[in-house]
């Protein structure tokens, strides 16, 4: 089945990044240390740019937060990490980048939030003077509208309106036609005091997975900005990554969205960077993007009562993982390559002989061997106490003989 044919949008640089257009979709993740802790967030940056994200959004609420800006980003270009920073801005957004200017300058990209810049006659002007500053420095700004945050005189003004129709709306439509209303308004607002239309990209975060889909189903036919998906508060665990999962799937196969973010709730103690795999790993698994390379493996049955491959594949995936780094430097096109470790002769010679590399280990009551297939091919057969490190082995070889190097910088 060919791929899905991305909506156009309007490109717009972040840093060195592209997001729209005909770039490819974005990854991009968000801090969840203190911003004034500038050893703190300068750590959990790199951890998530070398894990993939390719932005990187951190908080920007109080003025030590401002403040700290700055010294995090010459501490990143310092340790030779380019990712681009994106402030996320609220209530006081417009003070914290007129007091601290070289937080703004710092930055990559601003987000901010129309329903939090202020209520009633303060919001207008309070949203334009960060527009300006934005306009001044050519900061791309993001618009990100949040229904847990949604403009209520928006809100009340369109529940009147429906209230007068012959046929009135459910209360749920209305709530998402001012979320999507909302972000187009903002848009509109910004371009009028002077933001190029190039320099905007449109976000609408709802916590729904039906919610989601609709919202920006309709946000893009109404729009050429480029748009930021995510499914906000989408929980903790298996809940969040196949709600995450299940909603922008739906709309990346559409052919929407630009950049993506899977807001997982880390458990205590828990990996940021999990939320860049398994964005990574959407992309991956839908071929729109290739990041590393796939290890296909077997779910295990009544033939598989060892649990060897379980291990192997285990061992597998990390070791890709950990030398991906190394391999991207080295060697041309390696993030497609794919690995199957299976788990008996049912599937196993079969799946290993559609992987670039394979190997086949014995389920229970087979022959205590373990063949192994290059590109469709039995190569080896390998037995005994160390097939897992003579499989990395074979695998390391594969990529050092199969993927072009690189020409030195």
């Amino acid at each position: 089945m060919p791929l899905p044919v991305r909506r156009r949008s309007i490109p717009v640089t972040v840093g060195q990044i592209t997001v729209g257009g005909d770039a490819p979709i974005v990854v991009q993740s968000m801090t969840n240390t203190d911003t004034a802790d500038i050893a703190g967030t300068v750590a959990q940056v790199i951890s998530l740019a070398r894990a993939g994200s390719e932005l990187v959004r951190i908080t920007v609420n109080e003025k030590e937060a401002a403040a700290a800006v700055p010294h995090i980003r010459a501490a990143l270009d310092r340790a030779g990490i380019d990712v681009p920073l994106v402030g996320d801005f609220h209530f006081n957004g417009h003070k914290l980048l007129k007091d601290e200017p070289a937080c703004a300058e710092a930055l990559a990209k601003l987000r901010i939030n129309p329903g939090n810049v202020g209520r009633g006659s303060k919001r207008d002007p309070q949203f334009a003077e960060m527009i300006e500053i934005a306009c001044r420095l050519a900061k791309p700004v993001r618009i990100g509208v949040n229904w847990g945050s949604l403009d209520q005189d928006l809100l009340t003004r369109l529940m009147d309106e429906n209230s007068q129709r012959s046929a009135p709306w459910d209360v749920m439509d209305v709530v998402r036609e001012a979320t999507v209303v909302s972000a187009l308004q903002a848009a509109a607002r910004a371009e009028t005091l002077g933001l190029p239309h190039d320099q905007i990209i449109l976000s609408a975060k709802v916590s729904g997975v039906q919610d989601l889909i609709s919202i920006y189903m309709n946000l893009a036919e109404r729009c050429d900005y480029p748009l930021h998906l995510g499914l906000t508060e989408a929980g903790m665990g298996s809940k969040g990554i196949v709600g995450s999962s299940a909603a922008m799937a739906v709309l990346l196969q559409q052919g929407i969205g630009d950049t993506i973010r899977v807001s997982l709730t880390p458990e205590p103690g828990g990996d940021r960077t999990r939320e860049v795999i398994v964005a990574q790993e959407l992309l991956q698994t839908m071929g729109l993007r290739a990041f590393t390379p796939m290890v296909i493996a077997c779910p295990g049955c009544g033939r598989t009562t060892s649990t060897y491959f379980q291990e192997l594949a285990q061992r597998i995936q990390s070791h890709i993982r950990e030398r991906m780094p190394v391999w991207r430097e080295a060697h041309e096109g390696v993030e497609e390559m794919t690995v199957a470790v299976m788990g008996c002769v049912v599937n196993g010679p079969g799946e290993s002989k559609h992987a670039n590399i394979g190997i086949s280990l014995p389920g229970t009551g087979e022959r205590p061997v373990a063949p192994v297939y290059e590109d469709g091919a039995k190569t080896v057969t390998l037995k005994g106490e160390q097939i897992a490190e003579e499989f990395q082995g074979l695998v390391e070889a594969y990529v050092a003989r199969h993927y072009a190097r690189r020409a030195a910088p």
